[in-house]
């Protein structure tokens, strides 16, 4: 029993430790490898059948454990890069309306993101745990051991195929994401730009830098809806994909 819980534990605490929301760094620690315990408490009496038998060598049984660790923090991983796609989209907004020097503390983000990233990640996780996709997080969970059961050996290849294909799709979307403040910052620079041809004495950042940054956030205001909107799908659609 005990080595059926540790093999259980070892794959749930990894993804735990990882995943968004609950595996946050200003979540306690404690509180995140109790959820994990919880969780094997949980799935112990369904998973227990379907376990290997217990190996005749320390060796085996590490590294049984070391293969559901890895599994466990490839699927976190996975989960915690999507998010990336509204750091990505607050830093194109941060450097189109000259924000970019505001630098926020994000939990959950890469430390030093922009102000403007850092409220749209935590705009994320509200959104994840609002929307019940945390509970998306444990389904995938659970189908994660009929995705990858204990028999099989670490999808190596597809793991690094999907960990791309995740990445590239979140920058893809951040950048729409950001298009609107993006493509009103490139008409107006252009329309500063002729201004400031036919009026050299004109004194064109000193007025121009405060309307930028007034229509940016406005138009980043009244498109925040459909910013979490699509977003929303696209992790939800990324969480399916995993079983959830």
């Amino acid at each position: 029993q005990i080595y059926t819980g540790a093999l259980i534990f070892a794959r749930l605490a990894s993804m735990v430790m990882t995943m968004p929301g609950v595996g946050d760094t200003t979540v306690p620690v404690r509180i995140r490898m109790s959820f994990a315990f919880v969780l094997t408490i949980m799935l112990l009496p369904v998973l227990a059948p379907v376990l290997p038998s217990v190996p005749d060598t320390v060796s085996g049984m590490a590294g049984y454990v070391i293969k559901e660790v890895l599994l466990g923090l490839m699927i976190g991983t996975i989960m915690r890069f999507f998010l990336a796609a509204l750091s990505v989209a607050g830093e194109i907004i941060s450097i189109q309306t000259t924000l970019s020097f505001a630098q926020t503390a994000a939990p959950g983000i890469a430390p030093g993101s922009t102000t403007v990233g850092t409220f749209l990640g935590l705009l994320g996780l509200v959104l994840i745990m609002t929307t019940d996709l945390h509970h998306l997080f444990i389904g995938a969970i659970v189908k994660s051991y009929s995705i990858f059961p204990f028999s099989r050996p670490i999808p190596v290849a597809d793991s690094v195929q999907l960990a791309i294909q995740t990445v590239s799709g979140a920058f893809r979307l951040g950048l729409q994401l950001s298009a609107p403040v993006a493509v009103f910052a490139l008409v107006f620079n252009i329309g500063i730009g002729m201004i400031g041809r036919v009026m050299p004495q004109f004194q064109i950042y000193f007025v121009a830098t405060p309307l930028l940054v007034i229509f940016g956030l406005s138009i980043l205001a009244l498109s925040l809806g459909v910013i979490g909107m699509v977003w929303v799908d696209g992790y939800r659609s990324l969480l399916l994909n995993f079983g959830g």
